[in-house]
């Protein structure tokens, strides 16, 4: 099988430990994430010509004993916060993007414009934003809520928050600095304007105080799968995360996505779709499944209720060798729930199998085997119109990582479907996205929007 003229694009996602909750038991492995193992991340990926790495995030430890004896087992408890950690990793790499998760909810769109316009400044344009709304109510708590928002205005103030930003990032031209000694300007006058945004959720009077960025403005990444979120991400995402374990899912979300991003004007080509998996790697097929096999019987039975629970609700009352029982509905991310249910109704699934089947890598794709193997399902998703790429899941940190780029990588690089060398030094440039204004082209997002250079319209008046 080969895909003429497309490549993967890769992102290695780095959640602490890794994606095994119970991980940090196993021989051989850290046991606190800290910089360390996210400095040796981002150089294995770097290493592995990856286009980014990528930090989710959630702003609690969530200490709840749901069920009863899960608290204090999982060491996800506790992370590093992203804009730190990749501000760090800007002077350790060179190549790489950078994108971290900040919360719309919980954040104010001024704060998260800087954090980013400043990121983007101190790594020459490689850092991106994943765009959250936020899941969970102890995050909420400690930010002077008690619960989050119901999810439609959630949504509704992203869509707000994100224009706000884009706005901000644009309000200083590429050319507004002057600086001319003789006249003592500093900067154009007429090269800058204030933003003067009046919405629902914000009012912010810019500029932003941070020069426009190297390549006019962070990459926007967005998790769309609710009809919110799909409309959301094909709106202003230019990387896409989803969460798809069979081919045909993913090939169906990809067209519907795609159809979308066309609808708001957008080429669809500009905005990439990454489903996130999770390989587990062996020399055979057979060794592979084995390995998998052992992670799988190490996954504490209290974490795998209580992460089920968290989507699910608590299944602790029911026999784990019995059959997912039906559940009422509830409004606990409704577009993750479906996913699980359906894996545990189309494979006839007990909740132990159930949790094993998403307690490491959250439901999204588990590719087993070789390299070769994990390869040709790669090969096949983006030959078939089911991805532009993958957001690399790491069972075990750094070490599954390590072993993907040295097995993986360059048997993708045999076939023609990754780079052998970077191609830019900036995230837009190794992801074949063009600048947002100008440059190598004109997003339609920023230009309707009168977000470019040129385009009056929308444009707040320019300071006194």
């Amino acid at each position: 099988m080969s895909s003429p003229g497309r490549r993967l694009r890769l992102a290695a996602s780095v959640k602490g430990l890794g994606y095994h909750a119970s991980g940090w038991r196993l021989p051989g492995m850290p046991k606190v994430a800290d910089f360390e193992v996210y400095r040796t991340m981002a150089a294995i990926a770097e290493q592995g010509l990856f286009d980014l790495v990528f930090i989710p995030d959630r702003q609690t430890a969530a200490l709840h004993d749901r069920p009863a004896g899960a608290l204090g087992q999982a060491s996800s408890a506790t992370d590093l916060e992203p804009i730190t950690v990749l501000s760090a990793l800007a002077s350790l790499t060179s190549n790489i993007g950078l994108a971290g998760t900040m919360s719309t909810t919980l954040q104010e769109p001024y704060q998260i414009a800087r954090q980013f316009a400043s990121l983007d400044h101190i790594s020459g344009g490689r850092a991106a934003w994943n765009v959250v709304t936020s899941t969970l109510d102890d995050e909420a708590r400690n930010f002077g809520l008690e619960r989050l928002p119901a999810k439609a205005e959630r949504y509704a103030r992203a869509e707000e928050a994100v224009d706000v930003a884009t706005g901000l990032w644009s309000g200083w031209d590429a050319d507004a600095f002057v600086f001319d000694a003789a006249t003592g300007r500093y900067f154009d006058p007429d090269r800058v304007r204030r933003l003067n945004h009046r919405g629902r959720y914000f009012r912010v009077d810019g500029p932003l105080n941070v020069p426009r960025t190297p390549t006019g403005r962070p990459v926007l990444i967005q998790a769309g799968a609710s009809p919110a979120g799909l409309d959301l991400a094909a709106r202003i995402a230019d990387v896409v995360y989803t969460v798809q374990s069979t081919i045909g899912a993913a090939r169906d979300y990809y067209g519907a996505f795609k159809e979308r991003v066309a609808a708001h004007g957008r080429d669809p080509a500009e905005a990439l779709v990454l489903p996130g998996i999770l390989p587990i790697l062996g020399r055979t097929r057979a060794e592979a499944e084995a390995r998998y096999g052992r992670l799988q019987e190490a996954i504490d039975p209290h974490l795998g209720l209580a992460h089920l629970g968290l989507f699910l609700g608590d299944l602790s009352g029911h026999d784990l060798d019995g059959p997912v029982p039906d559940l009422p509905e509830t409004d606990r991310v409704p577009s993750r729930r479906q996913v699980w249910l359906r894996l545990a109704r189309e494979h006839g699934l007990t909740i132990r199998q159930l949790y094993q089947r998403t307690a490491i890598a959250n439901g999204h794709l588990e590719a087993v085997g070789t390299a070769a193997d994990v390869a040709d399902v790669m090969e096949e998703w983006l030959a078939t119109g089911a991805a532009d790429g993958f957001n690399v899941m790491s069972a075990l940190a750094p070490a599954s990582l390590a072993e993907f780029v040295r097995e993986v990588v360059p048997e993708l690089q045999r076939r023609g479907l990754f780079r052998t060398a970077y191609e830019s030094n900036t995230l837009r440039g190794n992801l074949g996205l063009p600048e947002p204004c100008g440059g190598t082209g004109e997003s339609p997002f920023m230009a309707s929007r009168g977000l470019c250079r040129g385009s009056e319209s929308h444009e707040g008046p320019r300071p006194a």
